[in-house]
This record gives structure tokens, sequence and C-alpha cells, in this order.
């Protein structure tokens, strides 16, 4: 594996990516109506929002979450085969991306999908993406933070440009179908379901209304989740940058 990682469209990414593979997400992925798709840079909160979406979708129960890894309930698009993505999965399907918007699967532009995308600092993304990537062989590894700041500020770092995704995705935050969320508010947990959801049906089971299945008691608190049972779950994750 190329310790610089995988280049695709003038943007590194980490070395576990195949081309092929981000070329048939961008490409050919065909996203349903009753999609929802977790969208974020890395560092940005990404697992935690999977959790709370699923505890919402399991009406509370934290059995599915406990007993099925992250990667399984919510797939990275751009990780798999899209095509067989769509032979495998039935029903209202949950998945995740860092594709930068430029990249996004077409096929979401003319369907009722929705893309729910997260947004933290970019000081904390700074940092944990520091340690973090300082930690895998999926890139060089930065020699110190001055460094990985500069390369940061740059766009010089996997998943490309923190300014360039998020602007992208903010080009389309007044679509009926993207909601925009920001990790500093999921923080405050207690309110967070009910006032930082300007539409909360898109966060509902499709046959149930929105407010309902918002409650403030879900155990979503970000401590617990950081050594949560379901990131832990039998057999060996894939590499996560979330």
């Amino acid at each position: 594996m190329s310790e610089d990682g995988v280049w695709f469209e003038g943007i590194r990414f980490p070395n576990f990516y195949q081309t092929e593979n981000l070329r048939t997400a961008c490409e050919k992925f065909v996203m349903k109506d009753e999609d929802t798709v977790i969208v974020s840079y890395p560092k940005s909160g990404t697992l935690w929002l999977i959790e709370i979406l699923c505890l919402i979708h399991s009406r509370g129960d934290p059995k599915w979450v406990q007993s099925v890894p992250f990667w399984k309930r919510s797939p990275w698009i751009e990780r798999r085969d899209a095509e067989q993505l769509d032979r495998d999965s039935e029903g209202p399907r949950f998945f995740t991306s860092h594709l930068p918007f430029h990249l996004f699967p077409k096929s979401f532009f003319t369907s009722k999908g929705k893309v729910i995308y997260i947004i933290r600092n970019p000081r904390d993304v700074l940092v944990s993406g520091y340690f973090f990537w300082s930690r895998t062989n999926f890139v060089k590894n930065p020699d110190s933070l001055e460094q990985f700041f500069e390369q940061f500020i740059q766009g010089n770092v996997p998943y490309g440009s923190w300014f360039e995704h998020i602007c992208g995705w903010m080009s389309v935050r007044h679509r009926a179908n993207v909601l925009l969320l920001s990790y500093e508010d999921l923080q405050k947990v207690s309110p967070v379901m009910a006032s930082a959801c300007p539409r909360p049906n898109i966060l509902a089971p499709p046959d149930v209304p929105g407010p309902q299945f918002l409650p403030s008691t879900l155990p979503v608190k970000a401590e617990p989740l950081r050594g949560h049972k379901s990131e832990m779950s039998p057999g060996p994750p894939p590499p996560c940058s979330a």
C-alpha cells in the first residue's frame, strides 16, 4: 500500500480505498428515495451521529446498535462496490460517506434520498485528525502538529480541503432533503433532537411522524460512545476515519 494514499480527482484518500470503488460510488451508485446518508469531513462526529440515527430508527431500543457493527448498519458507500450495495440492501437504508459534494453520487440529485451533514469546529477537526493519522499507516504520517497544520490549511490532507468540503455541502443546505447539524450542538444532547433539527422528519422512520421519535432521553452522550459496545462488536472493524 502506498503511504501517500490513493489519489482520485485531485483528492488524496487513505490507502485502503480503491480508485474504482470511488468512481463507481460517484457515477453508478443508485440512491433511493428512502435512503439516508450521513456525510461528514473526517473527525467530525460521524460515528456518534450513526448511533443517534440508528437509535431513532429503532425507537430507542439499543439492541440493534449493540449487536450489529456500525459499518454494517451504515456502510461507507465509497468503500465497497456500489452495485453490490444496491443488490444487498432492501427497505430504508443507512449509509455513510466522507465524499466531497462534487464527488457524491449523481443519483442523489434526482432522488428524494436524505443527506445529514455534520460539521465540526475546524480546530478540533485538525487536532483530532493529527492524532488519528499519526498513529495509522493509511497515509504518510505527519512529522509534527505544525506540519499537519500547514497541510490542513493547504488541503493537502486525506479527503482534501476542509474548507472546500464544507463550502460544497453548505451550497445545498436549503434543499428539503439536506439537513446540516453541528457537532457542538449535538454536545448539548438534551434539547438537540428537537431544537437542532428544523425538519425532524428527515431523521424519523419513513412511516412515523418525526417529533414523537425525537426523545431527549436517548443514550447518545458523547463520552459513553467513545467506548460504545457497537464499536467493539464481533469481527474486526474496517479502517475508520470518522
